[in-house]
C-alpha cells in the first residue's frame, strides 16, 4: 500500500503531458502507460530498499543517496554547480540500478527492455523530484536525528535506531501518520 502511494506520487508528478509520451512510446494507451510507470517505480524502490538495506559499498553507495537527497537545497553561488547538488548521487543510484529494473520489468510485462529503459530514463528526473519533496516534507521528524551533527556529511547518521533508517521509510513510504 505504501509503494502505491510513492507510485501515486510519481504518476502525479509525471503529469499528464508526460505519460502520453509514455505511451507513444509503449505503443499504449494512458491506462497501459499508468500501469507499466508504477510496475517500473515499484521495482526501482524495491531494488533501492534492498540495497539499502545490504551492509556492502553499494548499500553505503544507496543510504548516502538518500541523505544527500534529505539535506537542504544550496541557495545562492552555491547553485551554479548544476542545481540538483543532492539529487546528482541518487541520479547515479538511479541509473545503476535502471539496467537490472528494466530487465526485470521486460520479463514480468513482455515489454522490450530497451523501451523499459527509454521509460526509466524519463522517470529518473521526476523519482528525484518526488524523493525531494518527501524529504522535504519528513524534515520535522528525520533531520533531528540523534547523533546527526549539525554539518555533519551526507552518509554519517548512524544507520541503526533512528536516523537515515526513517528518513528511508519516510521517502518511500511518505511519512508515517
Amino acid at each position: 500500500m505504501s509503494e502505491s502511494s510513492f507510485q501515486d506520487d510519481v504518476l502525479g508528478e509525471l503529469g499528464p503531458d508526460r505519460l502520453t509520451e509514455i505511451a507513444g512510446l509503449l505503443g499504449t494507451d494512458a491506462a497501459g502507460a499508468r500501469e507499466t510507470v508504477a510496475t517500473t517505480v515499484g521495482a526501482m524502490t524495491g531494488d533501492l530498499q534492498e540495497k539499502a538495506g545490504a551492509d556492502d559499498d553499494d548499500g553505503n553507495e544507496v543510504r548516502q543517496a538518500f541523505a544527500e537527497v534529505s539535506e537542504p537545497p544550496l541557495q545562492g553561488v552555491a547553485t551554479l554547480g548544476g542545481g540538483l547538488l543532492g539529487g546528482g548521487l541518487m541520479a547515479g543510484v538511479l541509473a545503476k540500478v535502471s539496467k537490472p529494473v528494466a530487465a526485470a520489468v521486460s520479463k514480468k510485462t513482455g515489454i522490450p527492455a530497451a523501451t523499459v529503459s527509454r521509460v526509466i530514463e524519463m522517470l529518473i528526473p521526476v523519482v528525484l523530484a518526488v524523493f525531494a519533496k518527501r524529504a522535504a516534507a519528513g524534515k520535522g521528524t528525520a533531520a533531528g536525528a540523534p547523533g546527526a551533527a549539525p554539518g555533519a556529511a551526507p552518509g554519517t547518521a548512524p544507520a541503526g535506531g533512528g536516523g537515515l533508517g526513517d528518513l528511508l521509510g519516510q521517502i518511500l513510504d511518505g511519512g508515517r501518520k
